[in-house]
């Protein structure tokens, strides 16, 4: 390695390690005060005060646990080795839709599934995880009570998979920008909620591992993030065997 490579792996780490310090004083300075505040005050408080402070202690350690999660995830997913399988994608899509739906309730979540879709090659755990952040990240960034649209077809060459929110319009030059490391963009929707902007980053990569493609597009307040596998091929599952 030369020294302009050198240095510009420096520069990379130390990037990395500011922007993992400043996810991780946010949530750990909230967790600091409150606590030290119901210590100190705990006998001053009403009942209401200490059960909110409590709530955004465990909110914020959720948010602690999901960075984490998320930081290990970044640290392995080159690495980490897929087990791919020719399958039928629905059942995981109905699945990761109904999982969020039931954590969102401020939205209405619909699916629409073309019939007899194609089988491609995925890791299907992997494949879940993609579909559960690009759907957890429809659902914090829409607006309240507007519909989540899950659909699935497929073109002569690929099984498409889009899920459209109603919320912030992503603009054109940020759209490559999103799927970068601990990028937030700015706006109302996004300051009112909380991310370490790994999830997309994430999920980019496990698309890409797996021979997809993932892009967003912004149109009339509507926001779409499109992925699209390869329909498998007749001798995929005998190349699975052969790895």
């Amino acid at each position: 390695m030369d020294e302009t490579e050198n240095n510009n792996l420096q520069a990379a780490q130390a990037d990395f390690i500011s922007a993992v310090s400043h996810e991780l004083r946010t949530p750990l300075t909230s967790i600091r005060g409150f606590a030290e505040t119901l210590l100190t005050s705990g006998d001053k408080l009403t009942d209401e005060q200490k059960t909110k402070f409590l709530t955004i202690i465990k909110e914020q350690a959720n948010r602690l646990i999901k960075l984490t999660e998320n930081l290990l995830a970044v640290s392995k997913n080159n690495v980490e080795k897929l087990i791919l399988k020719k399958v039928s994608i629905v059942p995981y899509v109905e699945n990761s839709v109904r999982l969020i739906s039931a954590q969102n309730k401020k939205n209405e979540f619909k699916i629409n599934i073309r019939k007899n879709l194609s089988d491609i090659l995925t890791d299907t755990d992997k494949f879940q995880q993609i579909m559960l952040n690009i759907l957890e990240n429809a659902s914090k960034y829409s607006e309240a009570d507007t519909v989540i649209e899950t659909e699935v077809c497929e073109t002569e060459t690929d099984v498409v998979i889009k899920v459209t929110d109603r919320g912030a319009e992503i603009p054109e030059k940020d759209m490559e920008r999103i799927f970068e490391k601990f990028t937030r963009l700015s706006s109302p929707l996004t300051q009112k909620t909380e991310g370490s902007g790994l999830g997309l980053y994430l999920t980019k990569t496990l698309v890409e591992r797996m021979n997809g493609k993932i892009r967003a597009y912004s149109k009339d307040g509507y926001t779409t993030f499109e992925v699209r596998f390869p329909i498998a091929k007749y001798d995929d599952d005998a190349k699975v065997k052969m790895q």
